[in-house]
């Protein structure tokens, strides 16, 4: 299978509702609670994080956008290098250091490669909840000891960098140009199902709640070293699967070992 994420053209619905966000914004502005409820904002949670902003990173903040979110922008290259995105993206985006997103997020997501884990900033995301979106590929990432004997997950790399954080493991098995065009409304037949995998039982319910937001039914799975289960080469990665499927998936998933 080939590395995910991939390339990703921005359909038109997308564009079209953010389009809306300044109006949005200004709702918000006046009546908070009210708009929380109307737009899909999670009460208490108005600006995502962004610690890497490549193909998952953006299409998640083009979500995130069209539903209502601030984002705050971030990669190792510097804030003037995500100045078309973050024009693209409107009154609602803006561009910043790793440390400063990591601090501006009410929820984080980081989706850096894994050799840049060590750089995740640390104190600004204590206690906060941290979406880890990462894979591993030693052709890209090199070879890491704890990930090829499986005494470790990449998830639990991100934890264990992040002791105070919780760490939740989501929107790592889907391409990126889907995360734009496979979301659909709850209760539609053949909604696409995505984990939210975590040993935090509040995380977990807050992440299952964002990714229902965002169009997708959430598969809830514990603790978070189950994040093997939806790892490259398993039954259910990369493959389009309803919530019922993907539950079978995770079930039937082998060890590296044992395959």
């Amino acid at each position: 299978m080939v590395p995910i994420p991939l390339a990703s053209p921005e359909p038109p619905s997308i564009l079209t509702r953010v389009a809306s966000r300044g109006e949005r914004r200004r709702r918000r502005a006046d009546h908070p609670r009210e708009c929380h409820i109307a737009d899909g904002v999670a009460p208490g949670m108005t600006t995502i994080g962004f610690i890497g902003a490549g193909h998952i990173g953006s299409q998640l903040a083009r979500l995130a956008v069209a539903h209502g979110y601030d984002v705050v922008l971030s990669n190792s290259r510097g804030p003037q290098t995500l100045a078309d995105l973050v024009s693209e993206l409107g009154g609602h985006a803006r561009a910043a250091t790793p440390a400063e997103a990591a601090a501006a997020a009410d929820l984080a997501v980081v989706t850096v490669p894994l050799r840049a884990v060590p750089d995740v900033p640390v104190e600004p995301l204590a206690g906060k909840v941290v979406v880890d979106t990462n894979n591993y590929y030693p052709q890209r990432d090199g070879h890491i000891a704890a990930l090829d004997d499986e005494t470790t997950t990449t998830a639990e790399l991100l934890q264990d960098h992040l002791p105070t954080s919780k760490v939740v493991k989501a929107f790592n098995h889907i391409y990126a140009s889907q995360l734009t065009t496979d979301g659909k409304p709850a209760g539609t037949p053949g909604r696409r199902g995505l984990v939210a995998i975590s040993s935090d039982d509040e995380a977990r319910a807050r992440v299952a709640a964002l990714l229902d937001e965002f169009g997708f039914d959430p598969v809830e799975l514990s603790p978070l070293s189950e994040g093997w289960r939806i790892q490259r080469d398993t039954p259910g990665y990369g493959q389009v699967r309803t919530a019922e499927q993907l539950r079978a998936d995770l079930a039937a998933a082998r060890r590296y070992r044992d395959m």
